[in-house]
């Protein structure tokens, strides 16, 4: 059993803001474990939209604009996900694979050194109600840290030859994208458009999809078209195009939507008939303009993707050791950086996901 110290090195969120609410400690008390927890050592914790949109208050609905804007900070009464104020200062992480080096007394010894990814999105703590979860990083304290807690039906051992790093690019995006997928149904042959294709979850969703056996056409900036191909997309369309003069209308089954912003209509013009429409991000601005009578007229289904039932998360435990899936990893920063890091990620420009070493 490792040697657990008193005091670890930790990220604090003391509230919502911009980069000067992030504070470095090497003083942080390293949490114990309850009856049903896990101590765990954290080896790795991915960067995502959903921690800088939670520092930032983005959820708020007082925000209007794109998550990087100077606009994009809310009000600290509905700031979180949830529409619920946090309890500051809080360790943010959504991402993290680690190794387990110690059990709650309700959990099983043989667990200890079993490396593991954590759910994101957690039910044990709300008894698996429907539509009910805790996210970590904000109801709970997350992967921004040296050692974490994590319910022990939480933590799912993971047999795998890939790094740390690579394993902690995973839980967060690629259970956004999966769900995205399950819950829109789709299955091979469909034509499936899918935006923010560079992105963690967007090119999560492109291997996702292809791993179905779909048909994969991705919207990227000029300079990542190249990239995006090399993931799997079949077609790759520049940010800005018109969908409808380079696919034409109702070509396409379902859309992957993480942008949102001034160019939704389009999305709904090019989907077919009885087609379907699944959202999880609105990183170009939440707010757009609907034609009613597209949604009715086009029998389209509309579906807003946020929960997420364990077997989201089993399957991704099952795709990585069977290597189905392959990581995409863009560069990895020592937690103190996590500023550098965040600004490097907000920047976007690196195709795929930036990853945290405590």
């Amino acid at each position: 059993m490792s040697t657990i110290p008193n005091t670890m090195n930790a990220v604090l969120t003391k509230g919502h803001g911009g980069f000067e609410v992030l504070e470095f400690r090497e003083d942080v008390k390293v949490p114990m474990p309850k009856s049903d927890q896990v101590l765990i050592k954290v080896l790795g914790a991915g960067i995502n939209n959903t921690d800088i949109n939670t520092r930032t208050g983005w959820y708020s609905k007082s925000v209007r604009d794109e998550t990087n804007s100077e606009d994009s900070r809310g009000l600290d009464e509905d700031g979180s996900w949830s529409g619920e104020p946090l309890n500051f200062p809080i360790i943010q992480g959504a991402d993290c694979c680690g190794e387990i080096i110690s059990v709650g007394s309700e959990v099983d010894m043989s667990r200890i050194g079993e490396r593991v990814l954590v759910r994101t999105m957690q039910q044990y703590a709300v008894n698996y109600r429907p539509y009910e979860f805790w996210t970590m990083g904000s109801e709970c304290d997350g992967a921004f840290a040296q050692f974490m807690v994590a319910f022990s039906d939480e933590s799912y051992k993971v047999e795998s030859n890939w790094s740390d790093i690579d394993l902690a690019s995973i839980p967060c995006a690629y259970s956004t994208a999966e769900n995205l997928l399950e819950r829109s149904n789709i299955i091979q042959s469909e034509v499936v458009l899918i935006t923010g294709a560079s992105g963690g979850v967007g090119s999560a969703a492109i291997q996702l999809a292809k791993r179905r056996g779909a048909k994969v056409i991705a919207i990227a900036s000029s300079k990542k078209i190249n990239d995006v191909k090399k993931i799997g997309a079949d077609i790759v369309i520049k940010r800005g195009e018109s969908l409808s003069k380079v696919l034409g209308v109702e070509s396409v089954d379902v859309v992957i939507d993480l942008v949102a912003g001034s160019q939704w209509g389009e999305l709904l013009e090019v989907l077919k008939r009885g087609a379907r429409y699944a959202a999880a991000g609105a990183i170009a601005g939440p707010i757009v303009e609907l034609d009613i009578r597209t949604l009715y007229l086009k029998d389209l289904t509309l579906i807003g993707c946020t929960f997420q039932n364990a077997q989201v998360f089993k399957n991704l435990i099952g795709y990585i050791e069977r290597n189905e899936i392959k990581p995409l990893v863009a560069k990895s920063y020592p937690l103190k950086d996590i500023i550098n890091a965040q600004k490097d990620f907000l920047s976007k420009k690196y195709t795929g996901k930036l990853v945290l070493v405590p």
